[in-house]
């Protein structure tokens, strides 16, 4: 009525940019030329057409009135607009500074103000706490279609902390990440969410709106600390568990009230302009119907699809079915499996044969006049939502949609075949919804019954009990083939792994006897080849060696006898001119190399093989005739 704008989804965004003040989102959309808008309480003089609260008699004359605002004609005086004022309370470690500004000045000046009082130069400063968009310096504060009151803290990351220990653990505490565990109560489904501790509530409320698609008004959460009393706190400051915090969000219901306490509350509807984030909640709260405040029919909103139409993926599907089913019915409700037809076959029927349950699918259809009472009144009894939690996997699909219908009956021929696909086409819109209980076995899928929704909770039960029956006798059989066939495969296996042990041992054993015969051949080769090589350096020796003198050279002539450690002698004639190594090299011909062997002499006692190789016979005093001996080096 006041803005003229007619999509609701629209409106309800631009009251979410503005924290839920209608004040500032009127303002925010309405031209300035056009007039004045005024908020009772407020004070506060904004341009736009003139609306005022509806007094308690307007709304007892006329019940049927939707709306919380009447049109009062504007004045033809133009009232010159006075600057709007905005309050802020910035945060800064141990100190809170208040800040009053018009709203045409710049996000700037909060800086400068901050400057003086903070004494932190404005380059230093992060401004945090801003519940729109990005924002910087030059961004004009009334661009931000901010409410009246605000709240917003100061960051120093590039300075250093304060000796206080409050403030660098606050500063540290800004700098941490909180990993939050989101529970979406209605699909049961967690989400692993990180966020800075400079973060605030609102920050995440939002986060989760997008994953969830539950607007933050409607969210219904459970886990806040106590602490957290304020959207725009940081979660350094909510007092979250660190480093993990769980966290549990569903879907707000929304409370039924009769038409006179609709029209007590509507007189009590007025237009404030400091509201804060989620105290603006659903208009039902004020007795006003979503649909009536906008003149449309509740139920218009409330009619959204079950499932998508032509959904390509039928995991996504059925998460939408699960959250229009929880909003329509409440939270109390059959765990309905999410994801394809063949993913809860084998969640039902191939695991082991004590884990196996029964497959409850559930057909529903938005036409029917059974579907209210079967779900509300029966689906979501207690008692079946227990027994069916505890004994069946529950797969659910919405055959309002003619795609989606034939999408169904192509699985449905493929699965359980042409007869049972013909039995569900014949239905009729008013024998929906359907519960089809199906068994598995070895071959194909039994369908064991086909519930109709004309039915009580007594014989829901009952049925669902019968069914129960036959599936506990068949799963005992199939636990006794089972354990019967394990039986047989331990036995099998016991004597597989008992006849590898067995040839891993004769291979290990050929192993190392194959190991031992290489190594000795090994062996072998070498010391052959040290033969060979020392032979063959003997042989050398040998045959260099001076002739031995004769016994009546006119030269001087040296005799020396030599004693090998096996106790044998070998003598030989040398001049005694000759060189000690000649010695050597002969006593080396002989198989005694002098690297291994000690040449020692008697009187003195003497290393022979300490001295001089060069020097002669006569030098090193083994001259006319010397006995020496062999001894092997340790």
């Amino acid at each position: 009525a006041c803005t003229g704008i007619e999509n609701i989804d629209e409106a309800i965004t631009l009251l979410e940019q503005n924290n839920w003040d209608l004040v500032a989102a009127i303002n925010g959309v309405i031209p300035q030329e056009n007039g004045i808008l005024q908020s009772e309480y407020g004070g506060e003089t904004l341009h736009g057409p003139a609306y005022g609260p509806t007094s308690h008699s307007t709304a007892a004359s006329t019940p049927s009135s939707s709306s919380a605002f009447r049109h009062v004609v504007p004045s033809r005086q133009i009232v010159e607009r006075q600057p709007r004022m905005l309050d802020f309370r910035v945060e800064y470690r141990d100190r809170n500074v208040d800040v009053v500004l018009e709203d045409s000045s710049t996000v700037g000046d909060i800086k400068h103000i901050l400057e003086n009082e903070l004494q932190i130069p404005a380059s230093k400063m992060l401004l945090k706490g801003w519940k729109t968009g990005d924002v910087d310096d030059s961004t004009v504060l009334k661009s931000l279609h901010l409410p009246k009151n605000n709240s917003l803290y100061v960051l120093t990351p590039d300075l250093p902390p304060p000796s206080s220990s409050h403030s660098g653990a606050l500063q540290e505490s800004l700098n941490q990440n909180f990993m939050l565990i989101v529970t979406h109560r209605e699909v049961q489904r967690e989400y692993n969410l990180n966020f800075s501790g400079s973060s605030t509530i609102q920050e995440v409320k939002r986060n989760v709106y997008d994953l969830t698609s539950i607007p933050v008004r409607h969210q219904l959460w459970e886990g806040w600390p106590p602490s957290a009393t304020d959207d725009s706190m940081t979660l350094a400051v909510s007092g979250l568990t660190f480093p993990c915090h769980r966290l549990t969000v569903g879907r707000r219901s929304s409370p039924v009230q009769t038409r006179e306490q609709s029209e007590e509350q509507c007189t009590d509807v007025h237009m404030v302009s400091d509201s804060d984030g989620d105290d603006f909640e659903d208009a039902t709260e004020f007795g006003v119907d979503d649909g009536e405040m906008f003149g449309v029919a509740s139920s218009a909103l409330r009619k959204s699809p079950m499932m998508p139409e032509n959904a390509e993926n039928e995991g996504d599907a059925l998460l939408q079915f699960t959250a229009e089913f929880s909003s329509r019915y409440g939270d109390c409700h059959p765990v309905y499996f999410i994801g394809s037809l063949e993913a809860a076959f084998q969640e039902a029927f191939y695991g082991k044969a004590r884990d196996r349950k029964l497959l409850a699918i559930y057909l529903h259809h938005d036409e029917s006049v059974l579907t209210n009472v079967f779900c509300s009144q029966m689906l979501c009894a207690e008692s079946i939502v227990s027994y069916l939690s505890q004994n069946f996997i529950t797969w659910a699909w919405d055959m309002t949609k003619e795609a989606n219908r034939a999408r169904f009956l192509t699985m449905c021929t493929r699965h359980f075949g042409s007869v049972v696909a013909q039995t569900i086409r014949t239905q009729k819109t008013d024998q929906f919804p359907l519960f089809l209980i199906i068994m598995g076995k070895r071959s194909s899928n039994e369908v064991l019954n086909v519930i109709q929704g004309n039915t009580t909770v007594d014989e829901l039960m009952m049925r669902l009990m019968a069914a129960m029956e036959i599936f506990s006798a068949q799963q005992q059989e199939d636990i006794k083939d089972e354990d019967e066939r394990e039986a047989r495969e331990n036995v099998k296996r016991e004597q597989d792994e008992a006849y590898r042990i067995s040839l891993e041992a004769d291979r290990a054993k050929r192993e190392a006897q194959e190991r031992e015969m290489a190594e000795q051949f090994r062996l072998e080769q070498i010391r052959k080849e040290q033969e060979e090589e020392r032979e063959a350096i003997r042989l050398s020796l040998e045959q260099s060696l001076p002739p031995e003198p004769k016994e009546e050279s006119t030269e001087s002539v040296s005799k020396l006898r030599i004693r090998t450690p096996s106790g044998e002698f070998f003598e030989r004639r040398f001049l005694a001119s000759s060189k000690l190594q000649v010695v050597f090299d002969f006593v080396a011909s002989k198989g005694y190399p002098w690297e291994e062997y000690k040449l020692l002499g008697t009187f003195p006692r003497r290393d022979v093989t300490q001295l001089d190789p060069n020097k002669s016979l006569l030098e090193v005093k083994l001259y006319p005739q010397e006995t020496l001996f062999l001894e092997a080096k340790e």
